[in-house]
């Protein structure tokens, strides 16, 4: 197997421009994907330049916790209520990382203010919310609409979209795609509410599969067709009021029909011992095979008819954003990179260029498939149907 980049040819994007004044930002959420945001608006014009956006305000569940958090993230003001941060008339953009179950309410109420709105995966709690959302954002074209699938951001990713653009290993025949990992695989972590309807929504296919169906739509194009089955490997898991039912899905497995005439198959679980964030996927085409995994984010597989095996290529500058944090190739690219990068397409798509989404348009079709594949019980599922 050696090692090579892509041709030597560079595929970075073009530049885009940035806003000529800084924007106000309200953050929504402190965790996990809180910090993500906080990072990326904090670094993205370091790295790409334009103004400095200004972070006006923090919101969380406490006021000592947002006043805490608001200090370390770098936030002028903090509020213990998500709806003064919406409202406030210094912000321009509304980063929501809240819980699944406030997604809506909260989107709607900053389109409602008039502002811009970065919105955390999965969309919404069921599909009706997600076409309720999609539909606000159409009826305002002015304010632009992200949802967070970072991983469409990496380089590899970027670079491998690329390549299948241009025809590299020809015309599509299959995905094959999994997304694995492992956090709710010990039968004793306890229950919590992402493992309900009314406030987690889907499950491994709200948390993990939607990530998949983003990458997957952008290699492959549309879906027409699928058969799914889901399963629930815990049903009751413990809590302070003693065992308490898991009602969405720990698994899932698909067989897909794509538009093209396409096949793929996908597998998505959260219970899945020793996995990560096995985010991997394989594309075969008539001249070639193209795989990733995000576990090994920092290099792509390439094979090609005629070669003997697979060709490793690792990240670096001649792949889409990478130079702009890093000009050597194989110093490896991180998780958090790839939300500065998203925070930049959304800074590009408010200064008047196209929005490199996925927008609530875009991700209501995420919405459709993954509530589909919920649905289907072995049973075939024709997505123009679902429109």
């Amino acid at each position: 197997m050696a090692d090579e980049g892509l041709d030597g040819t560079p595929t970075s994007v073009p530049e885009r421009a940035l806003p000529d004044r800084a924007l106000g930002v309200a953050l929504i959420g402190t965790g996990f994907m809180g910090k993500c945001h906080a990072l990326a608006w904090r670094n993205v014009a370091a790295v790409f330049g334009g103004a400095h956006p200004r972070l006006e305000i923090l919101a969380d569940v406490t006021a000592e916790s947002a006043v805490r958090f608001a200090h370390q993230f770098g936030f002028a003001r903090a509020t213990a209520r998500w709806e003064e941060a919406v409202e406030d008339p210094r912000v321009d953009v509304v980063s929501i990382t809240a819980p699944n179950g406030l997604h809506r309410p909260m989107a709607e109420a900053a389109l409602a203010a008039g502002k811009h709105v970065w919105l955390e995966k999965p969309m919404a709690l069921t599909l009706e919310d997600a076409h309720a959302m999609a539909a606000m954002a159409a009826a305002r074209p002015g304010q632009m609409t992200m949802l967070g699938y970072n991983y469409l951001r990496s380089p590899a990713f970027q670079a491998a979209r690329d390549m299948v653009r241009q025809g590299a290993i020809g015309r599509l025949l299959a995905f094959r795609g999994v997304y694995d990992e492992d956090y709710s695989a010990d039968p004793a972590l306890p229950w919590s509410w992402r493992m309900t309807h009314r406030q987690g929504g889907l499950g491994a296919l709200g948390d993990l599969g939607c990530h998949l169906v983003s990458q997957m739509l952008a290699l492959m194009g549309p879906v027409q067709a699928l058969t799914a089955q889901t399963q629930i490997a815990v049903p009751a898991r413990p809590s302070p009021e003693g065992m308490r039912p898991v009602e969405n899905e720990d698994s899932a497995l698909a067989l897909l029909t794509f538009a093209s005439g396409a096949q793929g198959s996908f597998a998505t679980s959260r219970v899945a011992r020793g996995r990560k964030c096995r985010l991997h996927w394989e594309l075969h085409g008539a001249e070639g095979t193209i795989l990733f995994d995000q576990e090994n984010m920092n290099e792509l597989l390439v094979h090609r008819a005629g070669e003997a095996g697979f060709v490793r290529h690792l990240t670096g500058p001649d792949q889409p954003d990478f130079a702009a944090f890093c000009p050597a190739p194989g110093h490896n690219f991180g998780f958090n990179e790839q939300k500065v990068i998203e925070a930049r397409d959304l800074l590009a798509a408010i200064a008047g260029g196209p929005n490199a989404g996925p927008d609530f348009a875009a991700g209501l079709e995420i919405e459709r498939i993954i509530h589909a594949m919920a649905r289907s019980g072995g049973q075939r599922i024709t997505l123009k149907e679902e429109a």
